[in-house]
């Protein structure tokens, strides 16, 4: 916590007019317009409620006009090929088809839960400010060594789904500290912070991985074409 002290230019020997303590963790603008918060009960709950109920009447009105599409009756002894586990576990049952059950199933789930528990206490959820407007040298190269570790690990196992989205989100991080890149695209992508590239990585490779997963296995969990093999 710095005092900033406020001199008036006119006059050398002026006394200080205005001292003010502004603390790092809290944005500056929360110490100068306070009355702008208002309580999340009923403002915000009522806009929820809105939305809750709009959203199950239009629900409603798509159950009405569409039939679900449900297949047949299950048969104990017929198994369906494949056997796909609801849409939003796709994107694991394709990892299980580059990784070791153990790595997909247990470790990488893990890890995501662990990541999301741990990121209300990094900084960079504090402070939102680009990865470029704070020193930035150590931590790209920090994300330099991470992004080749795991770049390696997925070349290993092939996973190109993933790798691809990390190379995509690695170039666009880094290139502001290319002397090449240009004036407008350099801003912009610098006052991106590191929080939001993480974000954006994660989101990149869960929608890969669910839309190969839906669209692109057939039996066998072998690669299709869906518009060529005729399964949609």
């Amino acid at each position: 916590m710095k005092p900033c002290i406020l001199v008036e230019d006119s006059d050398a020997k002026a006394v200080p007019k205005r001292i003010a303590l502004i603390r790092r963790e809290a944005p500056a603008r929360l110490l100068d317009h306070g009355d702008e918060f208002v309580p999340s009960a009923p403002h915000l709950l009522m806009q929820e409620i809105i939305v809750l109920q709009a959203c199950i009447v239009l629900l409603a009105i798509v159950s009405l006009l569409f039939d679900a599409p449900l297949e047949g009756i299950a048969d104990p002894y017929h198994t369906p090929n494949p056997a796909k586990a609801p849409w939003y576990f796709l994107g694991l049952q394709e990892l299980l088809h580059y990784f070791p059950p153990v790595v997909a199933g247990v470790l990488l789930p893990f890890l995501a839960v662990v990541g999301v528990a741990v990121v209300p206490y990094f900084r960079m959820n504090v402070e939102v400010s680009g990865f470029y407007e704070a020193p930035w040298k150590r931590p790209l190269a920090l994300l330099t060594i991470l992004t080749a570790g795991i770049s390696a690990l997925l070349v290993v196992y092939h996973v190109w789904p993933v790798l691809i989205p990390t190379v995509v989100v690695y170039v666009l991080v880094v290139l502001p500290a290319l002397a090449f890149c240009p004036a407008g695209l350099s801003r912009r992508l610098s006052a991106i912070p590191m929080s939001d590239w993480i974000m954006s990585w994660f989101v990149a490779v869960v929608t890969i991985l669910t839309t190969i997963g839906v669209f692109f296995r057939g039996p066998g969990w072998s690669w299709i074409w869906p518009w060529k093999d005729g399964i949609y």
